[in-house]
């Protein structure tokens, strides 16, 4: 079939070039797909999930967001729209390196159209690798090589689900006191990334009612290993080895010069590369996970340590979301981070820490279990009636009373009343056990429930979208891929709540030509 060349220059003139507005792009890719789908329908059906996603992501948002950092002076720039359309073509088509993709891009008419470009000006691979590096606020974006000490992957071996313990003794508490006094890492270079992410990816999905009460936000945090395609081993650049000295410390070259050994407790192996960080929203009427903050930290940071920045840094991103819920897992527990979720009104879904289990912080007024649950006279874990907000406490009733069981010994001893003995327990007296939400009740194991949102958003990015097969290096990189491959995921929601496919209007116009 004849590649159709069809002229795209349309668009408002800025220091961008020509930036085509997301209804100048609708109705061009309508146009021209109108075109293959009339001369090959089949191979527009198989694409018809990508086309459908290209057509509702719109990146008129991004404008402002990407001015910033161009030039006024020289050529203007162009295809920014175009070349992101791209990534996300590229990302979900499944394919690894930006070479072939342009190649691909070239030699496919129907591809071009459908990022907004003719095939004879598709943008180059350098306007891809470029269009990664502005967005990326590091110092040297260009360096790819990197020198320093070699360090050997450890022997010993970590038990299975134990975490690395965070390097720096109280550096959690730390961490707290500075986001309690409003102070976050706004040099991070990821900052960019962070902002366009929010404004083409989660936004709209809050506005589509995709992530349910943005004033009352359950979210999921969770941390995730994820190996580079650099080689752990480097170059080496000294001449130890024509010294006959074949194991030596000094000073290698590294593709990655990020990447670093970590324990990947789930695998019970070290890996090394980078650790993602990611916050997520679930949605249980469509069973959707969706992520909201992505960051990419050292491979031997402790979770713990990275849910501080995670949590100061998105409540920035998203200032006129409520986090109302933080649903974490062991390595989480810590009397800071309760500490820092109280004080932002946050609830705290923690399971407690094995190691950590009937520790007191201070002696409780009365006796409880390791989980922080009132215990009867008979021996027994009370019930609880819920959380009395007025009066910032949590209510327990007798398991007789509530027909739990039936027969006390202690019934005329504890309490006559029918209504049965009543007990109340504070946060205020140890905010990790007697949390808001309690422990072991059926709210607390609904949210429990909910954890696993962070690691199925780990398991989209990993495997659905094959990040770790592409053989990224460098941080730069891996985090721009995690940012694609999920904004991916959120247009994947979005088209299933919406049951859209361009297929339809495409099927419409062929009749009205009819």
């Amino acid at each position: 079939m004849a590649f159709i060349t069809i002229s795209l220059n349309i668009g408002v003139i800025t220091l961008f070039g020509h930036w085509q507005t997301h209804s100048e792009y609708q109705q061009l890719l309508i146009q021209n797909v109108l075109l293959f789908y009339q001369l090959d329908k089949p191979r527009v059906t198989r694409l018809a999930k990508a086309l459908s996603k290209l057509y509702i992501l719109d990146l008129d948002g991004l404008k402002p967001i990407l001015q910033p950092y161009y030039s006024n002076t020289g050529a203007p720039a162009k295809h920014q729209p175009e070349i992101f359309r791209s990534f996300v073509l590229m990302s979900e088509l499944k394919y690894h390196g930006i070479s072939d993709w342009v190649d691909t891009l070239k030699s496919d008419a129907l591809l071009c159209s459908m990022i907004g470009v003719s095939p004879d000006d598709v943008p180059e691979v350098g306007n891809h690798y470029d269009f990664i590096d502005r967005f990326w606020l590091g110092e040297n974006p260009n360096a790819r090589d990197s020198l320093h000490p070699f360090k050997r992957k450890p022997r010993k071996k970590l038990g299975k689900n134990q975490k690395q313990p965070p390097r720096h003794p109280g550096i959690i508490q730390k961490f707290v006191d500075l986001a309690l006094q409003g102070k976050t890492f706004e040099l991070r270079p990821e900052r960019l990334l962070q902002q366009i992410f929010a404004k083409v990816a989660v936004e709209p999905s809050a506005k589509a009612g995709l992530l349910g009460d943005t004033q009352k936000l359950g979210i999921s945090g969770d941390g995730t290993c994820i190996n580079t395609g650099g080689s752990p081993y480097g170059i080496r650049v000294c001449d130890c080895k024509s010294k006959g000295l074949f194991s030596c410390d000094c000073h290698r070259r590294f593709s990655d010069p990020d990447a670093r050994h970590g324990w990947d407790s789930y695998h019970e192996v070290w890996f090394y590369g980078h650790c993602g960080y990611f916050l997520s929203v679930y949605n249980p009427i469509l069973k959707a996970d969706l992520p909201l903050y992505l960051r990419l930290v050292e491979a031997q940071r402790h979770d713990g340590v990275s849910a501080i920045v995670a949590l100061a840094e998105a409540r920035k991103l998203y200032p006129h979301f409520k986090f109302d819920r933080f649903i974490g897992d062991g390595a989480h527990d810590n009397y800071p981070t309760y500490e820092l979720l109280n004080a932002w009104d946050t609830k705290a879904v923690i399971p407690l820490n094995s190691t950590n289990k009937g520790h007191f912080k201070f002696p409780p007024p009365v006796k409880v279990n390791e989980f922080g649950v009132p215990i009867c006279l008979e021996g027994l874990p009370m019930i609880n009636h819920g959380f009395m907000k007025d009066r910032c406490r949590n209510k327990w009733r007798c398991p007789l009373a509530m027909g739990k069981i039936n027969h006390c010994s202690h019934k005329d001893q504890c309490s006559p009343s029918p209504y049965g003995r009543t007990v109340y327990t504070k946060p205020e007296w140890d905010q990790r056990l007697f949390t808001a939400i309690p422990r072991g009740s059926k709210e607390w194991k609904t949210e429990m429930k909910k954890r696993t949102s962070s690691e199925r958003v780990n398991k989209r990015i990993l495997e659905d979208y094959n990040l770790e097969e592409s053989h990224t290096r460098g941080k730069k990189r891996l985090s721009w891929w995690v940012m694609i491959h999920s904004t991916n995921i959120h247009l994947d929601v979005r088209l299933k709540l919406s049951n859209f496919s361009l297929l339809a209007i495409l099927d419409d116009l062929m009749t009205k030509v009819a």
